[in-house]
């Protein structure tokens, strides 16, 4: 288990993270998530053992992980981290790349791992190409599947698919998680992609203000969202007076109700059209099958399943 007690972490007199806590059980997968300059890369950065502490302690099975006053060489044997800059070698090929730390001295055993990592992050295709040749979607993939290639204990990602396209990235991510999770290796990502990390992380880290806003799993903060920075992660939210954070899905034109709004636009959203309305001065988002016409009024609903919580 990896176990965060009260760390604190500043650049110079600048407060970055203040008492952090939380526990990451063996093979889990943890999202860190939260605003640009909410400390997720460097959180990331002092699990690695980059940094120093300024107060607290983070540990791995009871072994504590230290920072450069301790260690000549940062980073412990069993944890890899994938920066958002790539450390490749770019006159090499990308399997050259990939099976750079696995042993010569088994050569049948390296190129049939090189070969399972190359089919992970779906690069086949360019096996014999030189890095320097790659885009930077491609380099990123390179990077991937170099950190998993010994098969770490704990692996960290900072954005580990940010230079990748939208095209590529849907399969790429399941492919990977599943991966991960088959072989038990613990996954801590940062991201600020909703898509990164719902659908495979067991638990979210809200950072905000230097401190852990929440702790949960996706399902009941999507669920519970208390705050509106946890709500802007799930995608169009509305504050309403009596009711609270309203999700965009859970609103729905009806005949007749005590909440009226007029249609300010229509957007196009691929099977769906998110409409923006006032609703007593406020803006108002919901989702709708047809585009509305502008200036017209429309009666809203608020349509809330129930919900069981998961139990943690």
């Amino acid at each position: 288990m990896l176990q965060v007690k009260n760390l604190s972490f500043s650049y110079k007199e600048s407060p970055i993270l203040k008492t952090i806590s939380f526990e990451v059980k063996e093979g889990d997968h943890v999202s860190i998530i939260g605003e640009s300059g909410s400390g997720k890369s460097t959180l990331l950065k002092l699990l690695y053992g980059t940094y120093d502490l300024d107060e607290g302690s983070i540990s791995w099975k009871n072994q504590a992980i230290l920072g450069p006053k301790y260690n000549l060489i940062i980073g412990p044997e069993y944890m890899k981290y994938v920066a958002q800059e790539f450390d490749l070698m770019p006159f090499t090929s990308v399997s050259e790349n990939i099976g750079e730390f696995l042993s010569n001295f088994y050569p049948e055993e390296k190129q049939e791992r090189v070969t399972e990592l190359l089919k992970v992050v779906e690069l086949e295709p360019w096996a014999k190409t030189k890095v320097k040749l790659l885009s930077g979607g491609q380099k990123q993939r390179v990077a991937l599947a170099r950190a998993i290639a010994k098969q770490p204990e704990i692996l960290l990602l900072d954005e580990p698919f940010s230079h990748i396209d939208n095209f590529k990235k849907r399969s790429l991510r399941r492919s990977l998680f599943q991966y991960l999770k088959e072989k038990n290796i613990t996954c801590i990502v940062a991201t600020h992609d909703q898509d990164d990390v719902i659908s495979f992380s067991d638990r979210m880290i809200v950072l905000h203000e230097a401190k852990v806003l929440a702790n949960d799993s996706p399902k009941n903060l999507y669920h519970n969202p208390k705050d509106k920075l946890i709500a802007s992660f799930f995608g169009e939210f509305n504050e309403i007076k009596g009711h609270g954070i309203i999700y965009a899905n859970q609103l729905k034109v009806v005949e007749k109700s005590n909440l009226k709004a007029i249609i300010k636009q229509s957007y196009f959203k691929g099977y769906y059209y998110l409409i923006e309305g006032d609703l007593n001065g406020e803006n108002v988002f919901f989702e709708h099958p047809i585009p509305l016409k502008k200036n017209t009024t429309v009666y809203l609903e608020i349509n809330i399943p129930t919900i069981i919580p998961t139990v943690s």
